[in-house]
């Protein structure tokens, strides 16, 4: 039976500059449809956040870039929290699957990782 689930990712540039956020966010994307089988049909849509150090490009752009051309996409910025992971990438992405919810896997990559260990061992 189809569901409608969500999934979480998350991934660090080293600065902000606009071929970093892409490219970040690109990798992240790739991974996290590769991994839970997801095809651009199946998502309804994707929220993009950032740390307030990343200005230089909204991370839709990579969305966009691979073809995401249908999907309703939005960005935000994360609450500026002090000691919080600088220069971060996260997504929530709602899509449509046959996987249990147990089977979804999140991605965290490059220093993101840090942010939840216990779901990076598989990835």
């Amino acid at each position: 039976m189809v569901k409608l689930w969500a999934v979480r990712g998350a991934t660090t540039v080293l600065k902000d500059d606009p071929a970093a956020v892409v490219g970040a966010t690109e990798e992240l994307l790739l991974k996290l449809l590769q991994i839970n089988g997801i095809n651009a049909t199946d998502i309804v849509s994707i929220i993009f956040t950032v740390t307030h150090d990343i200005q230089s490009e909204f991370p839709a752009v990579a969305a966009r870039k691979i073809g995401l051309v249908d999907t309703p996409l939005i960005c935000t910025q994360e609450i500026p929290k002090p000691g919080s992971l600088p220069l971060c990438i996260r997504i929530l992405m709602h899509f449509y699957t046959e996987l249990a919810k147990e089977e979804v896997k999140s991605v965290y990559l490059h220093d993101a990782i840090n942010l939840r260990p216990d779901l990076t061992s598989s990835v």
